[in-house]
């Protein structure tokens, strides 16, 4: 017979941190010291599940988080203000891509289709910074881009004059976030904190364009040793053609985009097979996916391709596993 703990455990087990929560506040478990350090590992894990990264590493109403819990959730926060230390993934979007694949895999897992195309989304968005992250030293932090995209002969940010021949490709968004992405840390947090969640995915976008497509390139790259453009271009390429492929296009049949059907796990790996094949074709693809048939990643070839494009290893973090053995071991 299954006891209250049991059921707690299996929740535990299954990452269904709301769930187990919401027992806690029933008084499935005895009130005790227990308790609340549960609830707290809960909140934590469901904001880490939810990709909540303007909170992560931030103290939990429920109760107090382990400390290097939260130092490792820091690592894939977005700062709130512009002066805010540490960087998180302004610093490096490693970390972040690592949380990424993990959470993807536990989307799969869990059969949370949706969520698991909102994460391959999110990943989309911002795969060109990663790429770009070894050349700049930074993962597109605002307080340090202008050196590395400003200057004589750049054109990055500058308005196009109508009456004059069109000399860059950005889109008109991606020219005001490049604008504004060389000023904003020099406003308050509010202006900080609306650039992050209307303008930072568009200057992602802005870069990839620079490195991978432009006809007409200015000194954002032009500057660059010939060796290190030439992978920037190959790396934000294969960037472009994911945030293009089969699979974030799945965002759009599903409720967090602009449909209202939601991809079955089959549908999902059709797009990934797709979006694989079409990746394969340039020779980083296929040299990143070579050993995809044997990974046993629930979308083989995922993390052999973040890393390509980071030009450094990225695995699948552990933080929402280990999240889940504290809970299981304060149970027990």
């Amino acid at each position: 017979m299954e006891t209250a703990g049991d059921v707690l455990t299996a929740l535990a087990r299954r990452y269904a941190f709301g769930d187990l929560e919401a027992l806690l506040d029933a008084g499935t478990l005895a009130a005790d010291g227990r308790t609340r350090e549960v609830a707290a590992l809960c909140a934590f894990g469901q904001r880490v599940l939810d990709l909540d990264a303007e909170d992560f590493g931030m103290p939990e109403a429920a109760g107090d988080v382990p400390p290097d819990l939260l130092d490792r959730a820091r690592a894939s926060r977005m700062p709130q203000a512009p002066r805010e230390r540490p960087r998180g993934a302004l610093a490096s979007l490693r970390p972040a891509y690592a949380l990424l694949l993990e959470v993807i895999a536990v989307r799969w897992h869990r059969r949370e289709m949706a969520a698991l195309v909102a994460a391959v989304h999110i990943a989309g968005e911002y795969l060109a910074m990663l790429a770009w992250e070894p050349v700049l030293g930074h993962a597109g932090d605002p307080a340090l881009l202008a050196a590395a995209v400003g200057g004589e002969g750049s054109r990055w940010g500058v308005p196009v004059d109508p009456d004059a021949p069109r000399e860059c490709d950005h889109t008109r968004p991606e020219r005001s976030a490049c604008e504004r992405a060389l000023r904003v840390a020099t406003m308050p947090p509010p202006g900080w904190r609306a650039y992050l969640d209307r303008q930072h995915s568009q200057v992602a976008s802005a870069l990839g364009d620079c490195a991978a497509r432009c006809r007409t390139p200015c000194t954002v790259v032009t500057r660059l040793d010939g060796a290190v453009r030439a992978g920037l271009a190959e790396r934000c390429g294969l960037a472009n053609d994911f945030a293009d492929g089969a699979l974030v296009k799945l965002r759009h049949a599903a409720p967090v985009g602009h449909g209202f059907g939601v991809p079955s796990p089959e549908e999902v790996q059709a797009a990934w097979d797709r979006a694989r094949t079409s990746l394969r074709r340039r020779p980083l693809g296929a040299a990143a996916m070579g050993a995809a048939d044997d990974d046993p990643y629930p979308l083989p070839g995922l993390p052999g391709l973040f890393s390509a494009i980071a030009a450094a290893p990225i695995v699948p973090d552990t933080l929402l596993r280990d999240v889940t053995a504290r809970i299981t071991a304060t149970l027990g």
